[in-house]
């Protein structure tokens, strides 16, 4: 088990090497330039998520594939994946999340518009679509849409699942430890059982009733982390000029040693800020576009403008206030974090300054950010089966989903999140290449709709 272990960790890092990191942020760039700055027109995308369009076809509302999405997206990364980051590349690496946070805007922005453009119906009349549907009906590459799809299918019961259902319960144990004797084994369990339980309510009702409860889940989850970050930040008013500084002054000069931290270089405050924030707001990978064709919509290019918004709020809003609540804490140059490598460990202390409401706002940020990731994980990861293997595999699908909440609740292994990072990494290659061949119907669609839009 050693040995996988070992050979699955190694996986994930060839995967995610600098050749990967550079294709994503290659194709933020060129997206942005392609569209010609998609990212000015974020005010209008925004009016538009709000608004319907109820003659339009499709399952959902448009606002309702937003949520879905970004039910998916935000998630322990958005937290944990920051404080990460901030240990390994200093400060500075906030400022190169938050950047590739802007321009992957644009790569969002282009994976929806061809996954609603190119989407179809299923013989239920629901809608079909994603990166898979592209390079099949765009591309005439069913086997490369067969591809994507094992991959989605592989990372789905990874980090949307397991790793997600692992992070609530060993959170559980470590909360209840504090003043409770309970076995852990027994925590665990029940953690699972009531997580699964909750899981198996909503999934089975299909995409809608994903999308109801995330309508619900993801703006309150999302709203009231924000406001606790602002209120940390009001509290320790006297330190966010300095921690502001910091980060822009370190994203280009690199950090020295201080305190428990041993100091790095411009090149380790990129590398870790554009890698995190790549993972955090999933723009490239294919994810998101899945949802995205599901909605309600008379134009591809309404759809993508409402969908590139879910990388807005996700990196450059909920990334960037936890960056500043963690930095301008000091905590990230104690030793004990430091070394340690501890993300869990710099949250706790960055938070508890303000005592228990600092507590609760990270209890509930990391409760509601992961029940929600692995609602919208199983929606990816049951339309990559269906593609694969047709409609009348979605039920077991469902079924099986439930039950791997529940075992990765008990059972924990660094190996599930190595995988994970390794399947998603995958995912990325066939979208990204769909994406620059098909970059000129991007721009032409784009072109077309704002020629109508302001004549």
């Amino acid at each position: 088990m050693e040995m996988l272990n070992a050979w699955i960790a190694a996986g994930a890092s060839a995967v995610w090497g600098p050749w990967l990191i550079i294709l994503l942020a290659g194709t933020h760039l060129f997206l942005t330039f392609r569209t010609g700055f998609v990212q000015r027109h974020l005010g209008h995308a925004i009016k538009l998520s709000v608004s319907r369009d109820p003659d339009a076809k499709g399952d959902i509302s448009q606002f309702g594939a937003l949520v879905t999405a970004l039910a998916a997206t935000i998630g322990t990364g958005n937290i944990y994946g920051v404080a990460g980051a901030i240990i390994l590349g200093g400060p500075g690496a906030v400022f190169w999340m938050w950047l590739t946070g802007v321009f992957g805007i644009a790569t969002k922005y282009g994976e929806a518009l061809l996954s609603v453009k190119y989407r179809q119906t299923n013989p239920q009349g629901q809608m079909c679509g994603g990166p898979m549907y592209v390079l099949q009906n765009a591309l005439k590459a069913r086997w490369a849409g067969a591809i994507f799809a094992i991959f989605t299918a592989l990372a789905a019961f990874g980090i949307g699942n397991m790793a997600q259902s692992d992070a609530i319960s060993s959170m559980v144990v470590s909360q209840v430890a504090e003043f409770s004797t309970i076995d852990p084994a027994i925590l665990k369990n029940a953690t699972g059982l009531i997580l699964a339980a909750f899981t198996g309510l909503v999934i089975l009702g299909g995409i809608r009733w994903i999308a109801n409860v995330c309508t619900i889940l993801v703006p309150l989850m999302a709203a009231l982390y924000v406001i606790g970050c602002l209120c940390i930040i009001v509290f320790n008013f006297h330190a966010i000029p300095g921690a502001i500084s910091l980060i822009i002054s370190s994203a280009f000069t690199g950090q020295a040693a201080i305190g428990g931290f041993v100091g790095v270089g411009i090149a380790e405050a990129m590398r870790y800020g554009v890698a995190r924030g790549l993972f955090s707001n999933e723009s490239g990978l294919g994810s998101a576009p899945i949802v995205a064709a599901a909605a309600r919509t008379r134009d591809p290019v309404r759809q993508a403008l409402v969908s590139s918004t879910g990388t807005f709020w996700d990196t450059v809003v909920v990334c960037a206030l936890t960056g500043i609540v963690l930095v301008s804490s000091g905590d990230w140059t104690k030793a004990a974090v430091v070394e340690g490598r501890d993300k869990a460990m710099l949250c706790n202390l960055a938070f508890h300054h303000i005592g228990w409401f600092g507590d609760f706002i990270l209890i509930f940020g990391l409760l509601t950010f992961v029940f929600s990731t692995i609602l919208g994980w199983s929606y990816y990861g049951e339309k990559a089966v269906e593609y694969l293997l047709g409609i009348r595999a979605i039920f077991p699908y469902r079924i099986l989903w439930v039950a791997a909440v529940y075992v990765g609740a008990v059972w924990k292994t660094s190996a599930v999140w190595d995988f994970s990072d390794m399947m998603n990494g995958l995912m990325a290659i066939p979208n990204l290449i769909s994406l620059l061949i098909l970059s000129g119907v991007i721009a032409a669609e784009t072109r077309r709709y704002f020629s109508t839009l302001n004549p």
